[in-house]
């Protein structure tokens, strides 16, 4: 059996360059369309910050003061940044803010603990004079 090969010679066509768009220049996005929007369809509110302080800690391990920072999501759910030990703390997430109550503050009602949201609402939990609540009930009116 006699193989043969054939060889076609073909001329090179010159191929032209592909055409390089230029990319169109950026726009600066609008501040306001960067802000986190409420997504009302889909969870029940937008992000919202907070902090936690503790008027006494009877523990002994967080400390007194600001203890934790913290955000609640548009999912509901809630992310706590321990600010103990420093200089990183620890960080938690928790299904929901009240989650997060029932586990670190409910049960530590001599910590006299305020949660401070961003937009100045705050709560109280523990061991709250009367005298401490009245006032707080007037700052609010």
């Amino acid at each position: 059996m006699n193989l043969t090969t054939s060889k076609k010679k073909t001329k090179a066509k010159a191929k032209a360059a592909p055409e390089v768009e230029e990319p169109e220049a950026l726009e600066e996005p609008r501040v306001e369309t960067l802000k986190p929007k409420t997504l009302p369809r889909l969870a029940p509110e937008g992000i919202r910050t907070f902090t936690v302080a503790r008027q006494y800690d009877e523990t002994g391990i967080s400390g007194e003061g600001v203890v934790i920072e913290g955000v609640t999501l548009a999912t509901g759910q809630c992310v706590v940044h321990w600010l103990y030990p420093p200089p990183r703390g620890g960080i938690a997430i928790f299904d929901s803010m009240n989650d997060f109550i029932k586990v670190h503050i409910q049960p530590h009602p001599s910590n006299r603990t305020i949660i401070t949201y961003d937009d100045g609402e705050q709560e109280r939990f523990g061991l709250f004079s009367e005298e401490e609540t009245l006032e707080d009930e007037k700052s609010t009116d």
